[in-house]
């Protein structure tokens, strides 16, 4: 596979080339070229994993090709059985159209939609759900035999188990995204994961059988992570781009978690870093690992393109002060609104008295300690401490000139646990 394109040769730099067609770099040369990748709308979210075709695609765009991110609001009905053990459970179209929406508006978030090479959505309901059975066996099904069908990876290795015909048929249907999509935007190449070689092969075989017009497919590698997980998991599941799912805050902690094994990779993978830029982070993890440069370089980078500036800079304050490095009295409002979906959370009424507030009554509300009589015995061994300072039995109140703004009480015990109070 000649990969002698400047396009081609940046992706095989980045880690993020793993087949593509014969004669693609020449297609690519001969001048812009419209791409689409597919998306399926199976689940509410993207999640990282997803990212990687999604670079790919935008990757395209910068080069100066042009870009559509296929949802696939029919597909989604049935859901691609590649790298499947086991038939997905189906869904109701409802849940299916709210996805797509979700999903569409997540990845208009990475395009430009403007210029020459301006990126287009596409959702595949708006061919596919008008054509009948009929029509779709007349006009794709007989271009393939069983026997072709059956060669393909993403059906061979579900024989065994068994395979619906549901399923079975997939394949086509992607076929026919790629042939319709010919028809009606000049669409000449497919992008995916290395897992749909097989179903996006098929839409070459249709194009060339339907329209004998060349056509190209480049899939980008499946990522896993040095120890061999999965990529895109954390303790607490997948980490989705939706902010209701995984928050900012644990999003940033994803990629700043990210192994000195694998953080060179990543940023390959999912930034628009220079050659000249990563390499000096890589340096920096050889010679500093402890500094976790290129980790927080990575983790600003991703969550600023996926929540915003301003989401960043509350996620940075907010990690800033939990690790210890900053003060709980700078924080604003909205960090510590934000702050009360990741660490325990209560609210407490304000004395009648005006007293001002117990700690032990805040250790308690947090749940640090099970009992008054389990948090005093946490002060008295200096073990509480809340808005930074270390209480202590005698000066265990806090009055309304302590509190933290939007009158908020941060509270630690140990050097790991936290909770926050805020006074009604």
């Amino acid at each position: 596979m000649s990969q002698s394109h400047p396009l081609l040769d940046e992706l095989q730099w980045r880690g993020l080339l793993a087949q593509h067609t014969d004669g693609l770099a020449a297609h690519l040369a001969a001048g812009s070229v419209t791409a689409y990748c597919g998306f399926d709308p199976t689940a509410p979210s993207l999640h990282v994993g997803n990212l990687v075709p999604v670079m790919g695609l935008v990757h395209l765009q910068r080069a100066g090709h042009r870009p559509i991110a296929l949802v696939g609001g029919f597909t989604g009905m049935i859901g691609d059985p590649s790298g499947k053990s086991a038939e997905r459970a189906l869904q109701s179209l409802e849940v299916i159209e709210e996805n797509a929406r979700s999903i569409g508006a997540q990845l208009a978030r990475f395009f430009d939609f403007s210029g020459p090479a301006a990126a287009r959505m596409a959702n595949n309901v708006d061919w596919l759900g008008p054509v009948s059975l009929l029509d779709f066996l007349r006009t794709t099904g007989k271009h393939f035999t069983v026997n072709y069908m059956l060669a393909k990876d993403s059906v061979k290795s579900r024989l065994e188990a068994g395979i619906s015909y549901t399923e079975f048929t997939y394949m086509l249907l992607q076929a026919h995204d790629f042939a319709e999509l010919h028809r009606r935007h000049g669409v000449t190449l497919q992008v995916g994961g290395s897992d749909q070689w097989g179903n996006m092969t098929a839409g070459l075989e249709l194009i060339r059988r339907t329209a004998g017009a060349e056509s190209h497919v480049l899939t980008f590698p499946l990522v896993t992570t040095a120890s061999g997980q999965k990529f895109g998991k954390s303790e607490a599941g997948a980490v989705y781009l939706d902010a209701a799912r995984t928050s900012p805050y644990k999003f940033y902690q994803f990629w700043l978690g990210a192994d000195d094994r694998d953080v060179g990779r990543w940023l390959r993978f999912f930034t628009f870093f220079s050659r000249d830029e990563i390499t000096a982070l890589d340096e920096a993890t050889e010679a500093r690992p402890e500094a976790r440069e290129a980790q927080r370089a990575l983790a600003a980078d991703m969550t600023t393109r996926v929540h915003g500036p301003d989401l960043l800079r509350t996620v940075e304050a907010i990690s800033q002060v939990l690790f210890g490095k900053g003060d709980p009295r700078d924080l604003a409002v909205t960090t510590l609104a934000a702050m009360a979906s990741e660490v325990p959370f209560a609210e407490l009424d304000a004395p009648a008295d005006g007293a001002g507030v117990d700690a032990l009554d805040l250790v308690v509300a947090t749940g640090l300690a099970k009992s008054r009589g389990d948090a005093k015995r946490l002060v008295e061994q200096g073990g509480v401490a809340v808005n930074g300072r270390k209480v202590s039995m005698a000066d265990r109140v806090l009055t309304s000139e302590q509190w933290l703004a939007g009158r908020h009480l941060l509270v630690k015990k140990g050097s790991r646990d936290w909770g926050l109070v805020r006074v009604r």
